[in-house]
């Protein structure tokens, strides 16, 4: 499968390892890295979150955990092709058997998020196969540290269900960005971000396209880091 070129990486992708896609590149692009020292991403995939992490904070240092083998291999061959090679590290891991000294200042995921689906592509993937949001979450609230942050993308109808079971696990909800595909169309997917501690609600708004297939001025201006954009813009599906 052809490698997708950012300006700063590249990233090898394999048909059996979820490919890029728009929520990993938003998801990149916004989380909160600013002052992390210690970033986790849980399921990798072909490592692009960390990576765009990895070229917004140069002081941040990353371990990506994934279940899938392949992925586990893609990630490492991604990440040891980078310029950021020092400061990330991957391995393979169930993250329900994941143990580690370690607090975490931000810890991020494009999670598994269908419940049922009859479809095998990408199952582990795009199913909660392997792990659920209570699962996730639960052990996301217990590795973080002190002033850490949780960072997630999710489809907009799981939304409720995740602020609630984040709250049963002292996760407060402290940003929120609503996601849509078009200008005037429903949310489609949400960034939510979680503390430890208790804080001012920031929400907000985000349009990726602003006519079918042609990126919204937002969209472009957030990723004008990454995308090597051409006369037709790249488009990414999920």
């Amino acid at each position: 499968m052809k490698p997708f070129t950012f300006k700063q990486f590249n990233i090898q992708q394999s048909k059996d390892v979820f490919r890029v896609g728009t929520d990993g590149v938003l998801l990149g692009a916004l989380a909160n890295v600013d002052h992390a020292l210690n970033v986790l991403e849980i399921g990798t995939g072909t490592g692009l979150i960390s990576l765009m992490l990895a070229q917004r904070n140069d002081n941040a240092c990353f371990l990506g955990i994934d279940i899938n083998e392949e992925a586990v291999r893609l990630t490492r061959i991604n990440f040891d092709h980078s310029s950021f090679r020092s400061r990330l590290e991957n391995t393979q891991s169930d993250f329900k058997d994941f143990v580690t000294e370690k607090r975490f200042d931000l810890i991020v995921s494009n999670p598994p998020y269908f419940e049922v689906s009859d479809s095998e592509k990408d199952k582990i993937a795009r199913q909660n196969v392997e792990l659920n949001f209570q699962q996730l979450i639960s052990k996301s609230s217990q590795l973080l540290s002190e002033k850490g942050l949780f960072s997630v993308i999710i489809p907009a109808e799981a939304g409720n269900d995740f602020v609630k079971i984040a709250d049963e696990n002292n996760l407060s909800l402290i940003r929120k960005i609503n996601i849509k595909g078009i200008e005037n169309s429903k949310v489609r997917r949400l960034i939510l971000e979680f503390s430890l501690t208790e804080s001012f609600l920031e929400e907000s708004e985000f349009i990726i396209e602003k006519s079918p297939r042609q990126y919204s001025d937002q969209y472009l201006e957030l990723t004008k880091e990454f995308h090597v954009f051409r006369k037709e813009n790249i488009y990414l599906k999920n």
